[in-house]
């Protein structure tokens, strides 16, 4: 075993919680874990219904680099299994995973991918405030026994690729993708439009 690997697994460790922990903290870890990323779809619907345009191009590039980045994910673990803590017998686990591989994070793969986008394009606030939740679920996933520190650190750089590849095409085809998706919303969402409950 290499030295990063045995780092991996000492942070792991010190991370990981245990059976004398008390239930209220495993509950509320678990619930950061698994349902902190429903914010992600209910920020980014929020800024393309309520939002300027500005906004909805952030939203619409999230998504982009998100998807991209959650691909890289699954080629990834296609090309090099990395076995998550439970299928070696380290530490404890809380919670029913698929034995796959555990790096890197899809969960934080989009968190980071949003708060990137988001920080990039000027919208700081959304892009911090999406960057501390996902804090928060990579030390929960890591807590709850699914995930390694370094399963984080690498959905991270992967996020970073991402970015780096959908930002020029969306310099090139952005601003057509927008006008054909704000005048397909437009046409789809008219009646609350004009009546003013959904931004134009």
């Amino acid at each position: 075993m290499n030295q990063l690997e045995t780092l991996n697994r000492a942070l792991f460790l010190m991370i990981n919680a245990n059976r004398v922990s008390p239930r209220w903290q495993i509950d509320v870890t678990l619930a950061i874990a698994d349902d902190l990323i429903y914010l992600i779809p209910a920020t980014l619907c929020l800024m393309w219904l309520c939002g300027i345009r500005r906004q909805r191009a952030a939203a619409v590039r999230a998504c982009c680099v998100t998807f991209l980045a959650l691909g890289l994910n699954q080629l990834i673990g296609l090309a090099w299994m990395h076995p998550r803590p439970f299928m070696i017998g380290l530490g404890h686990t809380f919670v029913e995973h698929a034995p796959d591989s555990s790096f890197p994070s899809d969960h934080v793969t989009v968190f980071a991918s949003v708060a990137l986008t988001l920080l990039v394009s000027g919208l700081v606030r959304s892009g911090l405030a999406i960057m501390l939740a996902g804090a928060a679920v990579a030390w929960a996933r890591v807590a709850i026994g699914v995930h390694f520190p370094l399963d984080m650190a690498g959905a991270m750089c992967v996020a970073c690729v991402a970015y780096a590849l959908v930002a020029p095409l969306w310099a090139r085809a952005g601003d057509a993708l927008m006008r054909r998706l704000i005048k397909l919303y437009r046409r789809a969402l008219s009646w609350p439009i004009r009546r003013g409950w959904l931004a134009r």
